[in-house]
Parts: structure tokens; C-alpha cells; sequence
């Protein structure tokens, strides 16, 4: 078995990233539609809609679009790419529950009839400004289990959401779904099973209350698959055991429902993460001693805020391609930025890299097709952000 250092990409990726003689963002639109099509086969009758933060590159929308996914749309620009695909209103929605007035308008203007919510004042501001529109509320969930939790910015209770709905129903609104998100790579099918419960339960209290969803939203939080846990081996979420839990989940909720339910997710990460790779260089490999330590930093030329975002929670895959074999040596990963946190927040997760990395070397960032192009910033210290190219079946 091939160790997480020499582990190589796809062929798509590897042809486009050998050939690639700048740094640059690749991601491969075969693949992506290949775990499209696996999520379907695993969640028969699941509604996608892609979360587009995760990867807000036209070509990858457009390539979903066509396939039938629809899009969760956190604010007016989004909704307005989204629309672009061509693919119909109907299937794009505010997923995010934090809005202005203003945005709310411009939402409706566009066509969108379906708003996420969480607040009563959020479900007075839709009533107002996107009238007679579908909202659904978003519980809270504890976030035990993923790398990022998204436990206290959004959601509500199980007793706030029946008074959010029911608000929903007394302002003219359809409260037509209930929604959750177990948080961002979520690594444990306990999580989801979780989430049916306490859906189950609102869901329950909703319907003696006369309010029957028609819809449930399963959010994101699908893993990816190509990360490295804190010892340096590859991360093995159990898929097989989370889309089994989820069915279970699916068939319990019909089970309370008192009408046929419809069921979404807003898959991201899991979508797009495996299928896109970095084509990065070293600036430096370094050595300091500290507290008589010896120790190595590997420079990268990008990091933090021009691709690697979320490096201080995730350690990416690294591939040498002109270093085969090489031997290694335990080094911190930086970006190349003059702020110290542009590097891997846990310092003591040394990166085996080769001992005789020089300026100039290709690095392979694998699995940072998730979040790369849509953190960064527009050239923090100088360091311009990374172009893209998409790859395709024709080009493996």
C-alpha cells in the first residue's frame, strides 16, 4: 500500500497536474460527477442541492446543473450564478438563515420562493419583503464528531422551531420543511442518526399542532475522504455505516410524517474535495533549532489565504513528483505569507517531506478541491490568488 506521501492523484488530475507548469487550482468535472452519481445511487429519491460555497467555479456548477442537481444559495450573488446554470428557480434556495432585508428582496426578485429561517425575526423580515414564500427552519444540532461543528451561529431548538413555524403560518408564510446540518466533515454516522431524532420529534409536535412539512432538509456534512488524520494516515470516514443511518433516518421520518415527504441535502465537500489538486511549489525548506530542537519548515507557495484556508483544521496529502523515493524528514507546513497563521495550527503533526526539497520543487496538494477557490483573498502580501483549469473525460 502506497503511503500517504507518494500517494498519486487520479489520472485526469495527474496528466493535468504534470503538465502544469505554474501553480494553480485543478479540478476534475468527471470525477466530481462520478461521486454526484454515487450519492444518488446510496440516497435513491434524495433531491441535491449543492452547496456552492464549497466550490463556486462555473464550470462545476453548470456540470452539476446539468445533471440534475439544484443549488443552496447563501446570498444574492450566489443565487444570480446559480441562475446562470440555467437550471430552474425552483431548484435554488436561500439556505442561509442570516439576511438582510435588502438581500431577502433581491432574493425574491430573482425568483427564489424558498428561504431558509431559524428566528422569528428572520420569518417577520421574509413575510415582508418575500411574501407567500416557503420557508423552512433549521435545528440545531451538537456538531459531536465533525471537524467543524456549525453548532451556536445557526439553528434553533426543537421548541423554538415549532414557534418559528408557527409564525411562518400566522404571517402568511408556508412552513413547508424543517432542516439540519450535522457539521462540515462529519465523521460518525451517530451524528445523523441524531439529527432524524430530533427532527422526528418536532415533526411530531408540528403535525398535532395541524402544520404538516412536506419537505426535509438533510443539509451537508458528508465526509470527504483524502485528508490526513493527526497521525499521518489517510482519514476513513464510515461512509457505508452514514448512508445506511441516513435511510433508516429517511424511513423513520415518513414513518411520523402525516404526508409524503420530500428529502434534500446540501452536499458540498463531499462532492468536490477527492476531485481537485493543487499544483503548488516549495519557497523553502528551512531549518531552526528550538529549545535545543532541531527543526524543518517546508515553505509552500501557497497557503492560508491563496488555496489552503482550512489547513489550520485539515492536513492535506503532499505528492513530490520529482522527489520518488526520496528520504524524509518531519517538517511544519507554512504558507508563504509574512502571518503566523498562515500554517498548520497543530505544530506538533510533522509532514514527512524530502529531506532534499529545494526552491522551485512541484508539490501536489491532494484533496483541496473543497473551499480552495472560494477563501481566498485577492492577494494578501502580495501572493496572487491561484487560477483554475477543469479537467474533463477527454483530457484523462
Amino acid at each position: 500500500m502506497n503511503t500517504p506521501l507518494n500517494t498519486p492523484p487520479s489520472t485526469r488530475l495527474r496528466a493535468a497536474l504534470e503538465a502544469a507548469g505554474d501553480d494553480r487550482i485543478v479540478l476534475d468535472l468527471a470525477g466530481i460527477e462520478a461521486q454526484y452519481d454515487t450519492l444518488l445511487r446510496e440516497l435513491p429519491g434524495i433531491a441535491v442541492r449543492f452547496a456552492m460555497k464549497a466550490c463556486p467555479v462555473d464550470e462545476v456548477l453548470g456540470r452539476l446543473a446539468a445533471k440534475g442537481s439544484g443549488f443552496d444559495a447563501a446570498s444574492p450573488n450566489e443565487i444570480a450564478q446559480a441562475l446562470r446554470t440555467g437550471v430552474p428557480v425552483d431548484r435554488v434556495h436561500y439556505g442561509n438563515t442570516i439576511k438582510s432585508d435588502e438581500h431577502i428582496a433581491a432574493a425574491h426578485r430573482l425568483g427564489v420562493r424558498e428561504f431558509a429561517t431559524d428566528s422569528p425575526e428572520d420569518v417577520a423580515a421574509i413575510a415582508v419583503h418575500a411574501p407567500g414564500s416557503r420557508v423552512f427552519c433549521r435545528l440545531a444540532t451538537s456538531g459531536e464528531g465533525a471537524l467543524w461543528g456549525l453548532s451556536r451561529k445557526f439553528g434553533c431548538s426543537g421548541g423554538d422551531a415549532v414557534r418559528v413555524m408557527e409564525a411562518a403560518r400566522r404571517a402568511g408564510l408556508t412552513p413547508s420543511g424543517l432542516s439540519v446540518h450535522v457539521g462540515s466533515q462529519q465523521m460518525t454516522a451517530d451524528a445523523w442518526r441524531d439529527a432524524a431524532d430530533r427532527l422526528a420529534d418536532v415533526l411530531a409536535v408540528l403535525n398535532r399542532r395541524g402544520i404538516h412539512p412536506d419537505r426535509i432538509n438533510l443539509g451537508g456534512g458528508l465526509p470527504a475522504f483524502g485528508y490526513l488524520d493527526s497521525r499521518g494516515g489517510v482519514l476513513d470516514p464510515p461512509i457505508d455505516k452514514i448512508f445506511a443511518v441516513i435511510r433508516e433516518g429517511m424511513e423513520h421520518l415518513r414513518a411520523v410524517s402525516r404526508v409524503p415527504l420530500d428529502f434534500v441535502m446540501e452536499p458540498g465537500r463531499h462532492l468536490v474535495a477527492d476531485h481537485g489538486a493543487i499544483r503548488a511549489h516549495v519557497s523553502r525548506l528551512s531549518t531552526r533549532h528550538r529549545e535545543g530542537e532541531r527543526e524543518h519548515w517546508l515553505y509552500l507557495s501557497c497557503g492560508k489565504f491563496n488555496g489552503l484556508y482550512e489547513m489550520d483544521q485539515l492536513q492535506y496529502r503532499l505528492h513530490f513528483p520529482s522527489r520518488p523515493g526520496a528520504d524524509t524528514v518531519p517538517a511544519v507546513v507554512a504558507g508563504p505569507t509574512c502571518d503566523s497563521d498562515d500554517a498548520y495550527a497543530h505544530e506538533h503533526n510533522r509532514v514527512p517531506v524530502p529531506g532534499a526539497a529545494a526552491s522551485g520543487d512541484p508539490v501536489w496538494v491532494l484533496s483541496s478541491g473543497a473551499y480552495a477557490t472560494g477563501y481566498m483573498t485577492q492577494g494578501f502580501n502580495g501572493f496572487d490568488p491561484l487560477p483554475y483549469l477543469c479537467v474533463d473525460h477527454e483530457q484523462g
